[in-house]
């Protein structure tokens, strides 16, 4: 674990464009935290930059549960069945074993942070 993380700017961030879930077109990722950064059961916390029209494909994760935090445009949201908007300021949590996926449907890019923390495999149920 790294003792001195480094301090992140969004607009300096080199991003890669992946096909996010099998989703519609290619956004922009960059891998902004790992496991290794963090003592507690932080998996991971990526940025994420969907141009319009593309999207993050439906999928489903195991034991752990993702949280979307969206900065900036506009979106359509698929979670477990459920069809909803999102914009800046929404915070979506996605359970484990749940299903989700997210769609660009405005005019500017969507940018969000995707955090997921694991389940610790300890037999407690909450």
């Amino acid at each position: 674990m790294s003792s001195n993380l480094p301090v992140l700017r969004l607009a300096e961030l080199a991003l890669a464009e992946v096909r996010a879930h099998g989703g519609d077109g290619r956004i922009g990722f960059h891998r902004a935290f790992q496991d290794s950064d963090f003592a507690s059961p932080v998996r991971f916390i990526d940025y994420a930059v969907l141009p319009p029209g593309t999207s993050i494909g439906r999928h489903r994760h195991g034991a752990d549960e993702e949280i979307y935090l969206v900065l900036s445009g506009v979106g359509r949201m698929y979670r477990d069945g459920e069809n909803f908007e999102v914009g800046p300021g929404t915070v979506i949590v996605n359970r484990s074993f749940g299903e989700h996926g997210l769609r660009n449907v405005g005019e500017e890019p969507l940018r969000l942070f995707v955090v997921e923390i694991g389940i610790p495999d300890n037999g407690e149920q909450r």
